[in-house]
């Protein structure tokens, strides 16, 4: 998980640790992007808007290194989504969480997108 907002980083990790996930996380797409494991991740959760790097183009990169990764954008601002579905054709509504979300939406959310 990446998220530049240190108290929604938290929250999140907490909640999904709490309910048996192995978490990653990062408050910087640099450190992220360095530290990536290619074929290792089952799902990759990016913020949209972070200082430096946004979501979409930590996908990008890290999708140079794991074409198969799996990823649900995180964002608090409203999807223009057939706008990114030019740019990004492999996504579909449900690659987008919505902030705020609640700890139990979350991790409903996250099983959901596990067992497809």
């Amino acid at each position: 998980m990446v998220d530049d907002d240190s108290d929604v980083l938290f929250s999140m990790v907490t909640a999904l640790e709490s309910s048996g996930f192995i978490v990653d996380s990062y408050s910087s797409p640099d450190i992220a992007l360095e530290k990536f494991k290619p074929y290792y991740y089952d799902l990759l959760l990016l913020d949209v808007r972070m200082p430096g790097m946004t979501g979409f183009e930590l996908y990008d990169e890290i999708n140079k290194l794991d074409e198969r990764v799996h990823v649900i954008f995180i964002t608090a601002f409203e999807v223009y989504y057939e706008a990114l579905k030019e740019i990004y054709p492999d996504l579909v509504p449900s690659s987008f969480i919505q902030k705020p979300i609640s700890n139990d939406d979350l991790v409903g959310r996250i099983k959901r997108e596990l067992r497809k």
